[in-house]
């Protein structure tokens, strides 16, 4: 059984950085994305930014592009996610997801693709 766990929520002013990060244990597939996707009150669940495969072939959505990195320990089975440059429209449930990489950047951000959720770390972001 696949396993994620966020970590590393937390609240910030704007303008600040926050680094979750997510624990992925039995995530062995090589063909797997693992991704970080948020949700606010009240709205869908969004993605935020991908890694592709164990190489991690990056993309992001263009509301955190420049601002946000994501990144992978493949010896850790750990996923990161360094944000930057925070804004109060960042807040929200923040949450590691896992599957079978899907051929196209907005494929691999819709999170009807993924079968595979940690719990969610909080992010507020205050004006």
């Amino acid at each position: 059984q696949v396993q994620l766990v966020e970590s590393g929520g937390g609240s910030v002013q704007a303008g600040g950085s926050l680094r979750l990060s997510c624990e992925a244990s039995k995530v062995t597939n090589s063909n797997n994305c693992l991704s970080w996707f948020r949700q606010a009150p009240g709205k869908e669940r969004e993605g935020v930014a991908v890694c592709y495969f164990t190489f991690c072939w990056r993309t992001y959505a263009a509301s955190v592009k420049g601002r946000f990195t994501i990144s992978q320990d493949n010896a850790k089975n750990t996923l990161w996610l360094q944000m930057n440059g925070l804004k109060p429209e960042d807040s929200g449930m923040y949450y590691c997801a896992a599957a079978v990489c899907r051929p196209t950047p907005e494929e691999a951000l819709d999170a009807r693709q993924y079968d595979r959720w940690g719990q969610g770390t909080q992010v507020t972001v205050s004006s």
